[in-house]
């Protein structure tokens, strides 16, 4: 089974705006021609006369010459730079239309797009193997079909066109150079228009064909998305790396606030509870450690290093560590257990600077029913 066998997915967003940055959009150079010449001679049929009557006119002016200004070769200069302004100018708006058609037909199809890796080299394109495999590729038979009927086209249309103009055109040298010019440029414009008109059968067989193309060249196989997708969210391996790292992160910044507690409330063996007190502020006591078994006893061991004091409160304990995120700080419902512990910590802090008798830890702390923890 062939890749596109399995390529049976609807592409993704991802795979369609990379296709765009390479270039990769439907385009027709069959409705890109066929809109060209039919704007082309729809502007020779309508501004024909006045392009004629401009470059007989142009003509006139180059072409009457005096003595003086034919034997002078700054006048011929001169005459010669008036004739190409004016022939320009004569043919700007023809032109302009020109150009503006060239843009907007391939924009209506494909939507604007600018890619430096499209225009960019690539040898691979070189390949004489790759490029015989693409002329017998589906695309190459489609091309060659196309170019097989637009050649039979042009020819049988150009023929019934010479059996219908051949008159007039061999009767234009019985004109006057005003009438003839003008006449030229209809006849022009008519024959154009009509070959024009025959290439339509070729653009609504491209047109549905690049649109069919391009859709199918974009499907992906499942294996792609999945693999997609791994790369925009990462792989597993990946994001369970960084989920660890980022524990470490937060578990490091935690054991470092643990010396700037003022008491660590313990289980007293399971649980640990750093909290800090700023008495300046009117904030409440805030949450800045807590673990369970390992953590724990780091914290503990941390306390310990630095002299900041472990008063036993289980049910506290565990209804700070569930109702309590990282920096926050404590609900009011805990308040007065809280108070009671911080209360006691102050005294023993006085006592430990005035040589005094340590106080006894608090007892029977009260723990509403609603943070209690089994």
């Amino acid at each position: 089974m062939s890749d596109n066998d399995d390529k049976t997915e609807d592409p993704t967003g991802k795979r369609l705006a990379d296709a765009r940055k390479k270039g990769q959009i439907p385009r027709s150079r069959e409705l890109n021609t066929f809109v060209i010449l039919m704007a082309s001679a729809t502007m020779l049929l309508t501004q024909g006369g006045t392009i004629g009557n401009g470059l007989l006119k142009i003509m006139r002016t180059t072409f009457r010459l005096s003595r003086a200004a034919i034997f002078d070769p700054d006048s011929i200069t001169l005459y010669l730079k008036q004739a190409m302004i004016d022939t320009v100018m004569l043919l700007a708006p023809f032109m302009a239309v020109m150009v503006v058609v060239a843009i907007v037909t391939p924009i209506s199809m494909g939507g604007w797009v600018f890619s430096w890796e499209a225009i960019a080299f690539n040898p691979s394109k070189m390949n004489p193997i790759a490029g015989i495999a693409r002329i017998f590729a589906i695309r190459g038979l489609v091309e060659l079909f196309k170019a097989l009927l637009k050649i039979l086209l042009v020819f049988a249309v150009a023929v019934a066109l010479y059996r219908s103009f051949i008159g007039e055109l061999l009767s234009l040298g019985g004109e006057s150079p005003i009438h003839s010019i003008g006449h030229a440029l209809d006849i022009i414009g008519t024959c154009i228009l009509l070959l024009s008109s025959s290439l339509i059968l070729v653009v609504m067989i491209d047109v549905p064909y690049q649109l069919w193309d391009h859709s199918k060249n974009m499907k992906m196989s499942k294996q792609e998305i999945k693999d997609e997708n791994k790369d925009a969210e990462g792989s597993p391996e990946v994001k369970g790396r960084q989920r660890r790292m980022q524990m470490e992160t937060a578990q490091r910044r935690m054991m470092e606030e643990v010396p700037k507690a003022d008491v660590i409330v313990t289980n007293p063996s399971h649980y640990a509870v750093a909290l800090k007190y700023d008495q300046n502020s009117n904030s409440a006591p805030k949450l800045v450690a807590k673990g369970v078994d390992l953590i724990a006893a780091q914290i503990r061991n941390a306390a310990i290093g630095s002299g900041v004091p472990l008063v036993a409160s289980p049910p506290l304990a565990r209804a700070l560590y569930y109702s309590t995120e990282l920096d926050r700080e404590i609900p009011q419902g805990l308040y007065l257990a809280v108070a009671q512990i911080l209360a006691y910590v102050y005294q023993l802090k006085a006592a430990q600077k005035n040589d005094w008798r340590a106080p006894l830890p608090p007892e029977n702390i009260n723990v509403p029913d609603e943070f209690k923890q089994d």
